[in-house]
């Protein structure tokens, strides 16, 4: 009991805040590693090289391309997750029903939708609205506190969270993919370039582990975040649901996709706030005073 005591958990909360300024050199370590091995070392070459066939250049030339655009479409995902404020709960908020001006009122405890005041930021929070203690506010429709993207995810952000995993498994993905041949083709016995160049080989062996393990588990958690929105929920209301039959939240499959990507379909993909997206926080703003 003494230890936990003295367990000092703003410093825990500190340390976690200076972890996610490591997890940005980690992130863009993971992407130079595949860079290196696909475009500069294996099939950049190719198209400049005057022996390769054409359908080995078009064949190069769509992975170095494909390459590009995915990773360019995650790192853009990537930095807008952390640059985007999740959305905070603004000054002056009052909940529909105050419980201090009629404290006979009955209040459903199982309600998500009832009136809760946070204490650690001394005001009321709307619905679906949780406090981080990594951030020190209280987050609007929050998800949860991910140190890879240094910010908690929150309802203007979520959407960007969610890109930035689907494009880093199409990324691993198609690495690993482009990878195979190459060592289908140096471990088959018909050696290749691979024998004269031992480093290239090393690095090619290490990016191409990598991407099979985050192919491998980025897949279970686009698995369980595309549930969540077409449930129209959060990782954090996720056990909440299990308890509340109906979810009051749930308005249909396409209502519960627009309210994370927006009403216009062809930006759902595209890592940019869209019409109809995040429309609680406008809400909630018209109720403060």
């Amino acid at each position: 009991m003494a230890g936990c005591k003295d367990c000092n958990v703003f410093q825990f909360c500190k340390c976690l805040r200076l972890l996610g300024n490591v997890m940005i050199l980690v992130v863009l370590g993971l992407v130079a590693l595949s860079y290196y091995p696909i475009v500069v070392s294996i099939y950049g070459p190719v198209l400049f090289d005057p022996k390769a066939t054409v359908g080995q250049q078009v064949g190069a030339a769509f992975v170095v391309v494909w390459f590009h655009i995915l990773g360019g479409l995650m790192l853009w995902s990537y930095f807008a997750a952390i640059l985007t404020c999740p959305g905070h709960v603004p000054d002056g908020f009052r909940p529909d029903v105050d419980p201090e001006e009629n404290p006979e009122a009955p209040v459903d405890k199982s309600d998500p939708r009832r009136p809760r005041f946070c204490r650690k930021c001394q005001k009321w929070k709307p619905e679906r609205a949780h406090h981080c203690s990594i951030c020190g506010k209280c987050v609007l429709r929050m998800d949860h506190h991910c140190v890879w993207v240094m910010n908690c995810v929150g309802e203007r952000n979520y959407k960007f969270f969610f890109l930035f995993l689907l494009y880093t498994f199409l990324l691993s993905l198609m690495s690993m993919l482009a990878l195979l041949p190459y060592f289908s083709e140096f471990f088959g016995g018909n050696g290749g370039e691979a024998d004269d160049h031992p480093a290239n080989l090393a690095v090619s062996f290490m990016a191409f582990v990598v991407d099979i393990a985050f192919s491998l588990s980025l897949c279970g958690f686009i698995v369980m975040h595309a549930k969540l929105v077409a449930a129209n929920c959060t990782t954090i209301e996720m056990f909440e649901k299990e308890r509340i039959k109906p979810w009051p939240y749930d308005q249909g499959l396409r209502k519960n996709i627009e309210e994370v990507f927006g009403t216009y379909w062809p930006m759902w993909l595209v890592p940019m706030h869209s019409e109809g997206q995040c429309t609680s926080e406008e809400r909630i703003r018209l109720r403060s005073v």
